[in-house]
């Protein structure tokens, strides 16, 4: 899912709706509900989370309105000031399309390889390393505050279990909407966890991939430095616009698993 879907075909559809609707507010006002009614749909039928569409739809609405304005302006200057309107409208509403279709080439190849972000975040444990240790290679539940984000739709860590130790490992870390399978590659207690992510099962999802996870402990005076890596995979784009809110989620995320840790050690 690229600019194509989220910029140029809102922008084209509103540069349309102006040039052929004899009331463009009320049109545009129908087209902002078929986008509603859509994305509602999405989430129903398990395709999108709320969060993803929720975040879709400012975008959208802002290519409708930069498509509407765009119409506005060609109207005034070009089909309000021509002697054969309906063939001048005609030839302008070929415009998106063209744009459609040839923005849709120029980004398939982008598509094709999915942008990596490394996610990093760090707290300062007041306990062993060697019981922080412990603590992250198991988590029976998750309590403590939740971001804001968890509560319009950002999938809530609950627990994780272990199966075996060492290189080779399994582990699987369960959420309110379903749970993610990983293997472990790096093993040095109390001081190196990586995890590789094998699988996802979290429905509306598909353009999200975690890759990898590690957890690094360092001893810091009586204290014990956790760092928790994640690295993510998106095929979604613009990514000036995607990418910020892609960092805030799992970082969210991050800071709900690693102050419990915090927490607990604290009790």
């Amino acid at each position: 899912m690229g600019a194509v879907l989220f910029l140029l075909v809102p922008v084209a559809a509103g540069f349309s709706i102006v040039l052929v609707a004899r009331k463009p507010n009320s049109t545009i006002a129908a087209a902002l509900l078929s986008v509603l009614c859509s994305l509602v749909l999405l989430i129903a039928l398990g395709k999108e989370g709320v969060l993803c569409a929720v975040l879709a739809f400012p975008i959208i609405v802002a290519g409708l309105g930069i498509g509407a304005g765009i119409g506005v302006l060609v109207r005034k200057l070009f089909v309000d000031r021509s002697e054969k309107q309906i063939t001048t409208t005609g030839l302008l509403l070929l415009i998106g399309p063209a744009l459609i279709l040839g923005g849709e080439r120029i980004e398939r190849p982008i598509l094709q390889y999915p942008r990596t972000e490394v996610i990093k975040a760090t707290v300062e444990v007041n306990d062993s390393q060697e019981r922080v240790w412990g603590r992250i290679l198991e988590i029976d539940s998750v309590q403590g505050s939740k971001p804001i984000l968890m509560y319009v739709g950002l999938p809530v860590p609950q627990r994780c279990t272990m199966e075996g130790h060492g290189i080779g490992a399994k582990r699987t870390c369960y959420f309110n909407v379903g749970y993610i399978e990983e293997t472990v590659t790096g093993w040095n207690p109390p001081y190196y966890l990586g995890l590789s992510i094998d699988r996802t099962h979290m429905r509306g999802r598909h353009w999200l991939g975690f890759e990898s996870a590690e957890y690094r402990l360092q001893a810091n005076w009586d204290m014990t430095l956790l760092t928790r890596t994640t690295t993510i995979s998106s095929r979604l784009q613009p990514a000036w616009y995607w990418r910020r809110f892609e960092r805030l989620g799992v970082e969210s995320e991050h800071n709900y698993i690693l102050l419990d840790v915090v927490h607990r050690a604290a009790h």
